[in-house]
């Protein structure tokens, strides 16, 4: 098969990375063009992959005709240049967050349906090794019944531009994680937010999401942690798996007296812990892999418009939460 003809629109750090592992993949892309409004970035970009530099998303469309796009712009521009790319014949994957609403990434999954291309959207935690190998013991039953999780998302400020607060911005990682783990569903969330440093969006927020078949999760995700941290913890009748994601790392710490009876733990002791080795990987080339291979072969997409739709529908519903002080209720997801 010849490689695909590719395109990368947004060239900040996340879009620099999509250049470096994408030119790094010639038996299965062609890296042919990049896009970005600031020069230095187009600049640096092209001469590090050989790609055709355009400041606008729209020219290279028109011009290279592309056969996968990746979009990392801010969110606030998703949608449209989205729609630009799958109306230019292209398939698309966009980071995450899919859109800045709902109510944009409904119109675009419907887009990408009508025009019979695949989207799909960058939740790249998914495609970390440690989270894959505890998709795998989960699906297996291993840890028995699933009662809570904790995820824990925090670090300094960044730097980069920020149209989004950390609900939207970091949360979302975890909202999809929690999904793609549980196989579940969202019933109902409750959230505090602050702003503690100059701009418009929260940057400290904590969260419960409570899933319809029973567990719940606790979320926290902030911009005001001077050490950077990235960890999952999952509760199960016998024990609990720990993910650190940064050292792509999985931990099982065993209840020792993990008895069930009618359904309940008999008693709760501590048992051995387990480490289980897990080969490094980096997530981005694994995502992308992922995509380009759906491609090839006529989908579906590794991470889908719906469940990019979805991860949005419970991130604005946190934020609902937040602004009102109350829980918020969320309708049933659509069936796929």
């Amino acid at each position: 098969m010849a490689p695909l003809r590719a395109a990368v629109i947004g060239l900040g750090s996340m879009g620099a990375n999509h250049v470096r592992v994408l030119a790094d993949m010639p038996e299965l892309v062609e890296l042919a063009a990049v896009a970005d409004p600031d020069e230095a970035r187009l600049r640096q970009a092209a001469r590090r992959s050989g790609a055709l530099p355009y400041r606008d998303a729209a020219e290279l469309l028109e011009a290279v005709r592309p056969e996968i796009v990746t979009i990392c712009t801010p969110t606030r521009t998703h949608a449209a240049i989205a729609e630009l790319a799958l109306r230019s014949g292209a398939h698309v994957l966009v980071e995450k967050p899919i859109a800045a609403s709902a109510e944009d990434a409904e119109r675009l999954a419907a887009l990408a349906a009508a025009e019979g291309r695949l989207l799909a959207v960058g939740h790249i935690e998914r495609f970390n090794p440690a989270v894959a190998e505890l998709a795998r013991r989960l699906g297996s039953g291993e840890g028995g019944r699933i009662l809570q999780v904790h995820a824990r998302r925090v670090g300094p400020f960044p730097h980069r531009i920020r149209d989004v607060g950390v609900i939207h911005d970091l949360a979302t990682h975890d909202i999809d994680v929690l999904r793609f783990l549980l196989g579940d569903d969202v019933e109902r969330v409750y959230a505090e937010a602050q702003r503690h440093i100059a701009t418009e969006h929260d940057d400290l927020f904590v969260g419960v999401l409570h899933f319809r078949r029973g567990p719940i999760a606790l979320l926290e995700a902030n911009w005001l942690t001077p050490a950077k941290e990235r960890s999952l913890r999952v509760l199960c009748e016998r024990g609990m798996y720990t993910v650190d994601y940064l050292a792509q790392t999985l931990t099982f710490y065993e209840n020792h007296a993990a008895v069930a009876r009618e359904g309940q733990p008999a008693s709760v002791t501590e048992g051995p812990m387990t480490r289980y080795p897990i080969p490094y990987r980096e997530p981005l080339r694994a995502e992308l892999e992922a995509f380009v291979g759906a491609v090839a072969e006529g989908g579906p997409p590794p991470v889908s418009a719906a469940d990019g739709v979805e991860a949005l529908r419970i991130a604005d519903a946190l934020a609902r939460s937040a602004a009102v002080g109350q829980p918020v209720t969320l309708a049933a997801a659509p069936a796929p």
